[in-house]
């Protein structure tokens, strides 16, 4: 089975949108939103009201002089009902 959900987003951003309700994950490339549901379901034994999936754009950088590109990927928004959170441990 392929992994749907990576990790949960540790940011300043999505800790005050956990106090919403709001959870956000990496997800991978090819996951749906129907996918990230049933995984969030199966992970956490919460029920998801709502998912958004995002696509995070590929960054061109530069570290120590050489040019270099800096990740991209997914990221899905989780929303729970009033009563459900999420722990991360």
């Amino acid at each position: 089975m392929k992994t749907i959900i990576k990790n949960p987003r540790v940011t300043e951003k999505a800790s005050f949108a956990a106090e919403q309700n709001v959870y956000i994950f990496d997800v991978a490339q090819s996951a749906n939103k129907t996918e990230i549901k049933k995984a969030v379901f199966m992970l956490y034994k919460v029920k998801p009201v709502k998912v958004n999936v995002l696509s995070i754009p590929r960054k061109n950088i530069m570290s120590k002089g050489k040019a270099g590109v800096k990740g991209g990927g997914r990221k899905a928004l989780v929303y729970l009902k009033k009563g459900d959170k999420i722990e991360f441990i």
